[in-house]
């Protein structure tokens, strides 16, 4: 019985990691650096590493880790104890060690099948997305927001220079921005709108693209120094891409 209690401990573990793990990816986490996280934080390796840093500096990544440090404790002193008493009580040890290592090839070989785990993954996923609220990406990490980019949330007004023209008449993809929704006035939301679009006075538009140029749009008027900065920004753009270019 006593090896019974650690091969389930052990599976309990595991389930545990994985868990973290799929809990991490809908955090915006890769695959492999969450599983990697959630597996250091389980047992208590301290890996110091960039993905570390983004995991301390995200909240709901941070609650996760801390949960699994929690649990990984938990199961070490757990499995410790249960060894230990399994091994000082009387009866066979060799049948023990026999149930213990077979219960653990076991869990090894389920633990390395790709079916098990994508069926599993599948079935922590649909959990979590149903029972917690971990759907809290990492926007900046996932769209790379570095060298002067971000998103941002820009509300129309009757005087700007975007108000009351379609998308693709302002052609704000040139200027290396990127309307990511629309969330109209009095409700209604248009999401990766097309170029059919037409930006509205109240509407709040959410928007990708270096911050200068997105500050420099959100300031632009409605008349001809409008379009000019409009042209420039477009050249702006295009010297900055042929840069790009030339360091690849």
């Amino acid at each position: 019985m006593a090896a019974v209690s650690v091969i389930v401990v052990v599976l309990v573990s595991l389930l545990v990691a994985r868990v973290g793990t799929v809990a991490l990816t809908l955090t915006g986490l890769s695959s492999e650096a969450a599983r990697f996280q959630a597996r250091s934080a389980f047992f208590g390796v301290g890996f110091t590493t960039a993905e570390a840093e983004s995991v301390v500096g995200h909240p709901v990544r941070r609650r996760i880790i801390m949960w699994l440090i929690l649990l990984g404790n938990a199961g070490v002193v757990t499995t410790m104890g249960t060894l230990l008493i399994s091994f000082t009580a009387g009866g066979s040890h060799l049948t023990t060690v026999i149930v213990l290592l077979a219960g653990l090839v076991v869990l090894a070989l389920l633990a390395v099948s790709r079916p098990v785990d994508a069926a599993l993954t599948r079935l922590i996923r649909r959990a979590l997305r149903r029972w917690s609220d971990l759907d809290v990406r990492d926007w900046a990490g996932l769209l790379e927001l570095e060298d002067g980019y971000t998103v941002a949330e820009l509300e129309v007004e009757e005087e700007d220079w975007i108000a009351g023209r379609a998308l693709a008449d302002l052609t704000l993809r040139d200027e290396g921005i990127v309307v990511l929704g629309i969330h109209r006035r009095g409700g209604g939301y248009i999401g990766t709108p097309d170029g059919d679009a037409v930006i509205r006075a109240g509407d709040v538009l959410t928007v990708y693209g270096r911050e200068d140029h997105v500050e420099e749009l959100d300031r632009r008027a409605h008349d001809e120094q409008g379009d000019r900065a409009h042209e420039l920004a477009v050249a702006e753009q295009a010297r900055l891409e042929a840069a790009e270019e030339a360091l690849l």
